[in-house]
């Protein structure tokens, strides 16, 4: 896949077929449209193209009243974008101007000069330019007259799979992990850097990797003990583990942190970029009267994690 920082980089393809949205999580929902996306592509003989924002509208739009989370960040939703199959990816910088601009220059400017589309794929709920003013009746006044034609995806066939970002988060937020990865077609998954902790898991026998997520608007699972898949950047092997989100209660009650135990795993990380692969919660995080205790608890903990993984 092709990514474009700038619509001003694309570089004209063979009949392009072309998508717009924020793919936030690249769902179930999203998923529908891009298939579409890439059968259509197949069929005239040119190529998918989806154009979207960054950073959402949301936070540029709102920027004082907004407490969004974000299911994926930039660098996640290129790549399962690219996963999926995508050719070309275009990343608008969506700015307070850009915003203004009227729904007939974005389709003047942005998809018929800026994109070459001959094909546009939107959902039935799809609005875009200032106000939010463009959507499909607009769009079939214009499509003739720039020369592109249009196709919507039905509410049937995207609500047929009754999911939708706000639902995933909502999932998130209390933990039900297993049931944003259904709805999301794939594992809910967080990166960062490993970084230096206070090491109270290798004194108790459970060394984790305390990690550093760079993005702060992504979402973040509430605190519990999670059973995950782990990745090295650079790396594809997954290994098992069990991540810890939460404060310490057993010993500090500090700052909140998010630490993995990897399973079978011995080697020195720190400054590594990790991607942990959310699979099950387990438990919530629960204050111990003794480290004893808590080192029993792990050890169920890792067994229990094992058997969920296996």
């Amino acid at each position: 896949m092709r990514v474009y920082r700038h619509i001003n980089e694309f570089k004209l393809v063979n009949s392009s077929v072309v998508t717009i949205g924020t793919f936030d999580g690249v769902h179930l929902g999203h998923q529908q449209i891009i298939k579409r996306l890439i059968q259509s592509a197949d069929i005239q003989a040119g190529e998918s193209v989806v154009l979207t924002f960054h950073p959402h509208p949301r936070l540029v739009l709102f920027p004082t009243k907004n407490d969004l989370q974000l299911l994926t960040t930039l660098d996640e939703k290129i790549a399962l974008l690219e996963h999926y199959g995508v050719k070309h990816l275009v990343v608008q910088d969506f700015t307070k101007e850009f915003s203004q601009i009227s729904h007939t220059d974005f389709v003047k400017n942005i998809l018929v000069q800026g994109l070459r589309v001959k094909k546009l794929i939107i959902g039935y709920d799809h609005h875009f330019g200032h106000g939010r003013m463009g959507g499909l009746n607009e769009l079939k006044v214009l499509a003739p007259q720039f020369g592109f034609e249009v196709e919507e995806i039905p509410e049937q066939d995207i609500d047929a799979v009754a999911v939708s970002s706000t639902r995933i988060r909502k999932a998130l937020k209390i933990g039900a992990v297993a049931e944003a990865c259904i709805l999301l077609g794939h594992n809910y998954s967080i990166s960062g850097s490993v970084v230096k902790g206070k090491q109270l898991g290798r004194t108790l026998g459970f060394p984790t990797a305390n990690i550093e997520v760079a993005d702060a608007s992504k979402l973040i699972p509430p605190n519990g003990i999670y059973a995950v898949n782990v990745v090295l950047k650079g790396e594809s092997k997954r290994y098992n583990g069990a991540l810890s989100i939460g404060t310490r209660p057993t010993f500090d009650n500090g700052a909140r942190s998010i630490e993995v135990n990897i399973f079978d795993f011995d080697r020195d990380i720190y400054g590594v970029e990790l991607t942990l692969f959310f699979r099950h919660l387990l438990r919530d995080e629960l204050k111990f009267e003794s480290a004893e205790a808590l080192v029993e608890q792990m050890k169920l903990d890792k067994l229990r994690c094992i058997e969920l993984l296996s």
